[in-house]
């Protein structure tokens, strides 16, 4: 006998019709004998209306009511859930939040689950019963009701069925699966029939709306295979699981990210803890950080950049404004009207050019690039956000995305895991975290193979990059790191990027072409270390980059380079300073360590 969770948000309880729809789906599944947690939204638009309620009488309502009314909307959809799958002549029982046991820290409006209690759910599901859970809701230690934020259904979901050690997590929505982008603006995506954690993780956080990244980090820390699925059909979706769909090809998506908002602080005094004076402070005001872009100093001064989310600007810009004065910046400069584009693949890792083909994309449109930053499976850049859906378009046609890759990697099998061993598995997982939604350290690295070049006063126009990593992929050089900072002095950018010491001599050559072609300097560092935090979590659990940049500090080590990710954070040090770096941050990061 399986267990199965399905989720089934909003628009799929919309009416008492789709209600019907969806508890038949459920009872399909326990006629093959499988036992049910049904997961539910709120009916249709009726969180929007419960919010415009309240602010019709305040604009700035308390948010522990609001927690307190926004979770009714979900209370109205488990009992009708119940109703319908009563009548349908099936067993079954709704649960809120609270009544399942569903254990939150007390940051209303976006609170994090602590744990969850299995008990009643077991005692429901081994008499017959359907469970109906509560969405999006929990309560804290003091018995108020408090709700999980944005996208809280879809985590409601996948850590149920991590508690409950669930053979699988089906999502049903309006879509039909994953796709390589969004269809609404590019008719030729392609409906993907797996997609690894990790590139689901890095494209649900850039902005691709079909889950949450919280989810998804549910999913990988309990090895959850979740399914996204059609409400409106049986037919399969898209497997969310540890393998991608192929081996073969370096990308696997493209997402846009509309609405985001760019800060630059100039002239930054380059010493140690620096950086952390200012991310702490954003981290305080629960603001997510995510490109963050520093160069290598000159004369003693560095820029660092960053993006948070566009309805976080003004909250952000004042910070910005004060941190500026107080760390003795020349000023800082702003943008709320950019968008980021982003390419995602597990196979990029091992494959040189995939930069060079995005930017070429980009620049045959006329598209200029403010910034860029990468990880190891993501490459994000900064566009003006007129140009987001062009650019878009240009990089998904650029890597065929609208073709199935040629060979396709087979999923890991699960089938030989017992129930026993499932649930042994996830029991060991909870008691090993002191909340579920903590952060999991998958490695702290220290790589001293590492060469940074820099390129200072590039000329800020479409095609730079694309012509820089154009001569870099004809000479079979992977690149690692890459940072582009945003040009503010006369029109100029500087870009940084890293390369296996063993390709310094080629890259030397070509820097020296280079220098001479575009009137710009060149930088290098023969002795360079990457240090790199990667994990479960790290974007969402705001105050991550600045506990790293704090223990640097503390230690003395000064951060040239900053590049970051979902999944990482990846800063260059002096190469006398990487081990000290190294063991600082295993010492820092030990109790969340895998």
């Amino acid at each position: 006998m399986a267990l199965i969770v399905q989720k089934f948000g909003g628009t799929s309880v919309a009416d008492t019709q789709k209600i019907l729809s969806a508890a038949r789906k459920a009872i399909r599944e326990t006629k093959k004998g499988n036992q049910v947690v049904m997961v539910v939204s709120a009916m249709g638009k009726n969180t929007d209306h419960l919010i415009d309620l309240a602010k019709s009488i305040t604009e700035h309502p308390n948010s522990r009511e609001m927690d307190m009314l926004l979770s009714t909307g979900e209370q109205v959809t488990v009992a009708l859930m119940a109703i319908a799958l009563q009548t349908l002549g099936h067993e079954a029982v709704s649960f809120t939040g609270a009544q399942i046991g569903i254990r939150t820290d007390n940051t209303f409006n976006k609170a994090r689950i602590k744990t969850i209690s299995t008990k009643r759910m077991r005692e429901a599901l081994d008499s017959g019963k359907i469970v109906i859970a509560a969405g999006f809701q929990g309560i804290d230690d003091d018995f108020n009701i408090t709700t999980l934020g944005r996208g809280g259904s879809d985590t409601t979901a996948v850590a149920l069925a991590a508690a409950l050690g669930a053979d699988c997590c089906d999502i049903y929505t309006d879509v039909d699966g994953v796709y390589t982008t969004d269809p609404r603006i590019v008719p030729e995506a392609r409906r993907v029939e797996r997609i690894s954690y990790d590139e689901m993780l890095e494209l649900a956080s850039l902005g691709a709306g079909v889950m949450h990244s919280r989810s998804i980090e549910f999913a990988k820390k309990f090895d959850v295979p979740v399914q996204v699925r059609s409400s409106f059909s049986d037919n399969p979706g898209t497997i969310i699981g540890p393998d991608p769909e192929s081996d073969q090809v370096p990308v696997c998506g493209v997402a846009l990210s509309k609405n985001e908002a760019r800060f630059t602080v100039i002239g930054v005094p380059d010493r140690p803890g620096v950086a952390m004076n200012l991310f702490s402070r954003i981290a305080e005001a629960k603001i997510p950080t995510d490109m963050i872009a520093q160069n290598v100093s000159n004369q003693g001064k560095t820029d660092i950049s960053f993006t948070v989310p566009g309805d976080e600007f003004e909250t952000a810009q004042e910070i910005v404004r004060q941190v500026s004065e107080e760390i003795g910046a020349d000023g800082y400069q702003s943008n709320s009207a950019v968008s980021k584009v982003s390419i995602v693949g597990l196979g990029m890792a091992h494959q040189s050019g995939v930069a060079q083909r995005m930017f070429e994309a980009v620049a045959a449109k006329g598209i200029n690039i403010h910034m860029i930053t990468t990880s190891d499976i993501k490459i994000s850049a900064l566009v003006s956000r007129e140009d987001g859906v062009a650019a878009i378009r240009a990089v998904h046609e650029a890597f065929q995305l609208s073709e199935v890759p040629a060979a396709s990697v087979k999923a890991a099998s699960e089938s030989g895991k017992n129930r026993e061993e499932k649930d042994l598995v996830s029991a060991q997982f909870i008691s090993r975290l002191n909340g579920m939604e903590d952060i999991l350290i998958e490695q702290v690295g220290c790589d001293e193979t590492q060469m940074r070049f820099t390129f200072a006063d590039l000329p800020d126009r479409p095609g730079l990059a694309a012509a820089l990593f154009k001569r870099m992929a004809s000479k079979n050089v992977n690149v690692d790191m890459i940072v582009q900072s945003v040009g503010h002095h006369d029109n100029l950018a500087d870009l940084s990027f890293t390369v296996p010491r063993c390709a310094a001599d080629s890259v030397e050559l070509l820097a020296k072409e280079l220098t001479a072609e575009f009137g710009c300097q060149c930088k290098s560092n023969p002795a360079a270390t990457k240090l790199t935090v990667c994990g479960t979590g790290l974007r969402s659990h705001t105050g991550l980059a600045c506990r790293m940049f704090k223990t640097l500090s503390e230690g003395g080590i000064n951060v040239s380079i900053i590049c970051t990710s979902e999944r990482n954070i990846s800063v260059i040090v002096r190469e006398t300073d990487g081990k000290n770096g190294h063991d600082r941050l295993l010492a820092e990061f030990a109790d969340e360590m895998m």
